[in-house]
């Protein structure tokens, strides 16, 4: 699923490809997920949409809590956490989708959910109503943000239960919006810290190493077009390669050679080196 590096690169992508033109046609729930959510009835996002000017995009982390993307469409506002993808005019269009849009140069945008994805759709004068994840989330800064400092973590790191593992502190609840499960396991190879460590076993050195981590490494993989477990808008894989992904499971650890391992943990897969990312104090 997307998350903070995607919504960038796809947001930068779609004002570059998609602002000035109108949209003739929305299709909505042609295809029903089971979790895919829209902002009232689908049937009515035709009637919302038609005739409306895509004037730009921006990564959703105002409003939301950072795994979605904003495109602004004259007086409406569409908030995307699926993946996007373009369709030039004549392309072959997806079999399946949950939200298509055709555009009066006969191109296409549609949204096709995964596991789960929202798709809202209103006025952008609510769009600054708290995110139904979280409540909180939209106050909260990115680690893109000037205000996402040291000092900054550290008082979130310490405002949590210290016996909580690290995955449940930066991974879940959206403490630090749009961070999940797909680009932690990176930030915490990098760091050298096992997924299930506890915070209380961190030492001001390792909260910091931490830290530092989490800047560098989203940073790398927004700079490099996002992850390559993760398409951008023209369907290409971003041009970041995952330390530690479904993609690289097979292969041994890049700064020891030991061997990877998944395990399922907290509603999700983590990938660790057991050499590298000891599970002491875990």
């Amino acid at each position: 699923m997307i998350e903070l590096p995607e919504t960038y690169v796809l947001s930068e992508q779609v004002n570059k490809t998609l602002s000035g033109k109108t949209i003739a046609r929305a299709y909505a729930n042609t295809h029903p997920h089971g979790f895919a959510t829209y902002t009232g009835d689908p049937a009515t996002y035709n009637e919302r949409l038609t005739g409306k000017k895509v004037t730009g995009s921006s990564p959703g982390t105002p409003n939301t809590c950072g795994r979605h993307v904003e495109i602004l469409c004259g007086d409406m506002m569409l908030t995307v956490s699926t993946p996007i993808k373009y369709h030039a005019p004549g392309a072959k269009l997806p079999k399946s989708h949950q939200l298509l849009l055709e555009f009066g140069d006969g191109s296409h945008m549609s949204c096709s959910v995964q596991m789960w994805g929202s798709m809202l759709c209103y006025p952008p004068d609510t769009s600054g109503r708290p995110c139904s994840i979280c409540p909180v989330c939209k106050k909260a800064p990115t680690p893109y943000d000037d205000a996402f400092s040291e000092a900054y973590f550290s008082e979130l790191f310490s405002s949590v239960k210290q016996s909580m593992s690290v995955k449940e502190f930066i991974a879940t609840d959206q403490r630090i919006p749009g961070i999940g499960n797909g680009v932690l396991q990176d930030v915490l190879w990098n760091a050298g810290v096992h997924p299930r460590r506890r915070l209380e076993t961190f030492s001001a050195n390792e909260r910091s190493k931490l830290y530092q981590s989490l800047k560098s490494t989203l940073l790398a993989m927004r700079e490099q077009g996002g992850r390559d477990t993760e398409k951008d808008l023209f369907g290409n894989p971003g041009g970041y390669k995952t330390i530690l992904s479904k993609k690289t499971l097979e292969a041994p650890c890049q700064r020891c050679g030991s061997q990877i391992i998944r395990q399922a943990y907290l509603g999700g897969n983590i990938y660790y080196c057991p050499t590298c990312q000891p599970q002491a104090g875990s």
